[in-house]
């Protein structure tokens, strides 16, 4: 099995904008739960033979712990590819009863976050919610349009019946973008499907962790909050446990601002700088030290690989129960998610696996 490349040609920018007003409990349960497999989802584009750099950002809006001035609309996360750091944010996420201002919300991402500016790039907008989209001071059909000038595609998933959605304006906002428009049932908790090779992989996964070598002022916190998003992955069942660690043996798992494998790997002269790392590795020469990277790039290599085995034979089983059972997960938000994905990716010459 050959190593998974990305490539940053290939940048698929994510912006997700939550509703967590008083009624948005099962909207953030099902973001949280089901992160990994929209991520596994994503990482599994490719065009011209190199799969996609993956950057998320996340808002939440209708929150009345934000300020009326900011039109209840808080920037949690800008692009990022520390995805720890953004299942950390999900599950920090709390309800609490404001006004759902859509087209503020779009408003304030569109001009907060860096968008690319690659024309075959792809710059996606996610906002989900239950209340009429037009409500707030910003009209949505005009941040809509000028989301459109930008080359950001915006799509929509309401909360509830489908009809209802459509009365309530949000099918004309991603119709506006050429988005797509979905409806959810937020309230049903995720269906995991568990399978026989669950417990292997999370087993290597622990095996996984052991290849990381933190380095810097936040490196032992970020190694902390690596193992925390296990440990909260797992919660919802082992299952999901699984999936996070298949996307931990991707490609898009790299984190050179805190992993000293990862750093090397981007740019070897990293060793050659003044390095704050912990005591055993403190000790080491430059020379041992880059056999110790070496040691840890070879291993975790190896086990990404068996993991990645592991997870084909997964997929095919998931598959399996999907084929027995075709309801399971119908109106997710991943489903939804991947969806939305599936017709603008092509146009920009993705192909998902």
């Amino acid at each position: 099995m050959q190593e998974w490349v990305s490539s940053a040609e290939n940048l698929i920018q994510v912006a997700l904008l939550l509703d967590t007003s008083g009624s948005m409990e099962g909207l953030i349960e099902q973001a949280k739960s089901q992160l990994w497999q929209i991520l596994n989802n994503l990482s599994q584009a490719e065009r011209n033979g190199a799969g996609p750099k993956i950057e998320i950002a996340l808002y939440h809006y209708g929150n009345a712990e934000v300020s009326q001035e900011a039109g209840y609309v808080q920037q949690l996360l800008p692009f990022t590819s520390d995805f720890d750091a953004v299942s950390e944010a999900l599950f920090r996420l709390r309800t609490n009863g404001g006004e759902e201002y859509c087209g503020m919300a779009i408003k304030t991402a569109l001009h907060d976050l860096k968008w690319s500016g690659g024309e075959d790039q792809l710059r996606l907008l996610f906002i989900a919610g239950n209340e009429g989209f037009d409500q707030g001071p910003v009209r949505f059909q005009k941040i809509c349009r000028k989301a459109k000038d930008q080359g950001i595609v915006v799509n929509t998933i309401f909360c509830g019946q489908s009809l209802d959605g459509i009365q309530l304006g949000w099918q004309q906002g991603a119709l506006i973008t050429g988005g797509h428009y979905a409806n959810i049932d937020h309230n049903i908790a995720t269906d995991f499907i568990e399978t026989p090779y669950d417990e292997e992989i999370s087993r290597l996964n622990l095996k996984l962790n052991s290849t990381y070598i933190p380095f810097g002022e936040q490196g032992l916190n970020k190694q902390q909050n690596q193992q925390l998003q296990d440990a909260n992955a797992i919660t919802y069942s082992v299952a999901n446990a699984a999936s996070r660690a298949c996307f931990k043996a991707s490609g898009n798992y790299v984190n050179t601002s805190w992993d000293l494998v990862d750093a090397f790997a981007a740019d070897s002269t990293v060793i050659d700088q003044q390095l704050d790392l912990a005591e055993d590795f403190q000790q080491l020469s430059r020379t041992r030290l880059r056999l110790k990277i070496k040691e840890c790039q070879d291993n975790r290599l190896a086990i990404s690989q068996q993991i990645q085995a592991l997870n084909l034979d997964r997929q095919g089983f998931i598959q399996q129960q999907l084929i027995a059972s075709p309801t399971t997960n119908k109106e997710s938000l991943e489903i939804s998610f991947m969806q939305s994905l599936e017709g603008i990716a092509k146009l920009k010459g993705f192909e998902l696996k």
